[in-house]
């Protein structure tokens, strides 16, 4: 009896142990937040052993579908959700709840070489509509632009179109690429090369250019003047609750908004 005893007893704590360290949250989403989520993840499972955590990048619209299927806990976005998918969420009983945890300003960069230092919002929606072709047309050099966006799936894409294009359709010659880092490297190697990237992704690489007069900073992004401002999110299903919620949590403390500006964001004030 006393040997079946212990063996239960040893049976209940392992089995309560590999609970313990097999606690997980999946993150997935938006290429913006991921430097945010990396950091805010590698802290906060230095402080909570017990939990493991998973990110994963593809864009705002993949993490979306993930919290709508079910396949993440948090969906980090640079991009509301739209309508058609909370609706598509509340069809499988998710309800989508938005969680803001930094600011962001899409800065259009060029190449350091390029002679063009300041743009107009008119401007930029002419490049990226197909109207302006070549930086001599807006006093730069007889070089001809070469667009890059993001690809559909990017929040930062939609973002953009809606506050820098009105939401009118990019030119078709435009390069797409996956990520901000993917068009930050390509705008460093192409000297007529235009793009637009999160702040987190500026370097001496790459050089942000005005717009309206305005250069893209954490201070005009604070104060609303730049005019490709943006809130970052992290969605959950309903508000958030246990290690989501102490995650979250965590990342919008002190502790965590020092991360989002030492990763180039805006920490919330």
């Amino acid at each position: 009896m006393k040997k079946s005893l212990v063996a239960i007893f040893l049976a209940t704590v392992l089995a309560v142990n590999c609970f313990a360290v097999n606690k997980k949250i999946v993150m997935d989403g938006s290429t913006t937040v991921l430097p945010i989520a990396q950091a805010a993840a590698e802290v906060f499972m230095d402080a909570n052993k017990d939990i493991e955590i998973s990110v994963r990048g593809g864009g705002s619209g993949v993490g979306a579908t993930s919290l709508v299927e079910g396949t993440c806990d948090i969906a980090n976005m640079s991009r509301s959700m739209k309508d058609s998918e909370i609706q598509k969420a509340a069809g499988r009983g998710v309800i989508a709840k938005a969680n803001v945890v930094a600011m962001d300003g899409i800065a259009v960069i060029v190449n350091p070489s390029n002679t063009v230092s300041a743009l107009t919002k008119k401007q930029v929606k002419d490049i990226y509509t197909g109207k302006i072709s070549n930086w001599k047309q807006i006093g730069g050099q007889d070089v001809k632009i070469v667009v890059i966006s993001r690809d559909s799936a990017s929040g930062t894409y939609e973002a953009f179109g809606s506050l820098a294009l009105d939401a009118q359709k990019v030119r078709s010659d435009a390069l797409t690429m996956a990520s901000n880092q993917q068009i930050a490297v390509t705008v460093s190697n192409t000297p007529g090369a235009v793009g637009y990237v999160g702040l987190g992704f500026i370097s001496e690489k790459v050089k942000a250019l005005s717009i309206d007069g305005v250069i893209p900073s954490k201070k005009s992004v604070l104060t609303k003047e730049y005019v490709y401002s943006r809130p970052l999110f992290m969605y959950t299903n309903g508000s958030p609750k246990g290690d989501v919620k102490k995650l979250i949590d965590f990342i919008k403390s002190p502790e965590g908004q020092k991360l989002v500006d030492e990763q180039g964001f805006v920490a919330l004030k």
